[in-house]
Formats: structure tokens, sequence, C-alpha cells
């Protein structure tokens, strides 16, 4: 089953056990898989890597808004777009652990060839494939620089 056909479900689910919050993200996130079915095309069904890049981009969205809200001294609006971002994350690919990311940093790293900080590009062009989805990116990034600098010691 595709994630739109399992957000479709959970709004009827969250329907009848009157998830108010719940009910909230999934019908936006509904919405949202809907206008980029729209902007694709009719026939053209979505595919899983852009429904999963659909989900990330909300959590995303939901992060930066909580961080101009904390900013701007609205915390109970920044606390408001935090508490949805779970109901997201449940339908994104479990994500890798810290250990599991090394591993593949380093695996990486080694086929790539890249051995200073200087190899970063030619690392994260390597990388991001592989973690296809289950790591953010801001945390292969930080992986791969922590291992690059070391690498160059």
């Amino acid at each position: 089953m595709g994630l739109f056909s399992r957000v479709t479900a959970d709004v009827l689910a969250a329907m009848k056990a009157q998830e108010k919050e719940r009910l909230s993200v999934l019908r936006m996130l509904k919405a949202e898989f809907q206008k980029a079915q729209a902007d694709k095309g009719r026939a053209v069904e979505l595919t899983e890597e852009e429904e999963i890049s659909l989900v990330r981009r909300l959590v995303k969205q939901r992060r930066e808004a909580a961080e101009q809200y904390q900013a701007g001294g609205a915390s109970d609006r920044a606390q408001k777009e935090l508490g949805e971002i779970p109901f997201l994350e449940a339908y994104l690919p479990v994500q890798m652990g810290d250990e599991e990311l090394a591993a593949l940093v380093k695996a990486a790293a080694e086929k790539a060839g890249a051995t200073s900080p200087k190899d970063m590009g030619k690392l994260m062009g390597a990388l991001m494939p592989l973690v296809a989805g289950r790591a953010d990116g801001k945390r292969v990034k930080e992986q791969a620089a922590a291992h690059l600098s070391n690498a160059g010691k």
C-alpha cells in the first residue's frame, strides 16, 4: 500500500477516534499529496520516493517554522509545529542509527577515494543515493565532515 493510501485510511481512523490534532495533520498531508499529484498530472501516480520526499519536506518546514516562532517569542506556536512532526515522521522510513551511518560514510569514503575535507562534494555525491531517505541530509553532512576531518590527520 502506498503512502497516499495509508494516509487516506489513517484519516478515516483518526476521524472515528476523534483525534483532532492527528486528523488535522493527516488532512494537510493528504492535501499536499493531492496537490503534488495534480501538479504532476492526474494520469501519473506519485512514486514512493516522491511521496517520501514530500513528507520529508513537510517535516523540515515544521522544524524551520518552529525555530522562527521560537526566535520571535511565540513558543506556543513553535510547540504546535513541533507537535505535528511525529505524525508526519510515522510515514518516513526508519532512520539509520549513528553507527550504521558512520559505517556507511567510511565505506563510501573509501570507495570514492575521499581523504580530505576538500573531497566533501565527492563523498556527499556517493553517500546520498546510499542513504536514500533513511537519514537527514544534515546528519549525513555532519558525519561526512567529521570523517573527512579525522581522515586528514
